[in-house]
């Protein structure tokens, strides 16, 4: 049984290829300027991932919070370090976000999983 991890992997590589097949200018920008925001620059990587997950969270986007989640795993970012980003999240954005916290746990712990 495939699992979350997987199942958002494949579908992202699968309509994000169909989407640049297109060749839409605006469209190629905006996910080259996404590529390039999180690269290391002043801030690194790490820091990086985990405010976009803040924006995520906050933002209520399910797809951009598992995004922000494995990048940040592949960072070496701990399972502590993501509950205190997300209790900031949940604190700005307030209860509508617990719905997402919940998802995002459950999507840590399947990145988790994958790993061992």
């Amino acid at each position: 049984m495939p699992n979350q991890v997987e199942e958002f992997n494949e579908y992202r590589l699968k309509m994000n290829d169909k989407i640049l097949a297109n060749d839409n200018k605006v469209i190629k920008r905006i996910f080259n300027l996404d590529t390039n925001a999180y690269k290391k620059g002043h801030l690194d990587v790490k820091t990086k991932e985990l405010l976009g997950l803040v924006a995520s969270a906050v933002l209520r986007c399910d797809d951009c919070i598992k995004y922000h989640l494995e990048t940040a795993f592949k960072e070496g970012v701990t399972k502590e370090e993501v509950m205190e980003t997300l209790s900031i999240a949940t604190l700005v954005g307030g209860t509508i976000v617990v719905p997402h916290l919940r998802r995002a746990y459950e999507f840590w712990e399947e990145l988790e999983i994958a790993k061992k």
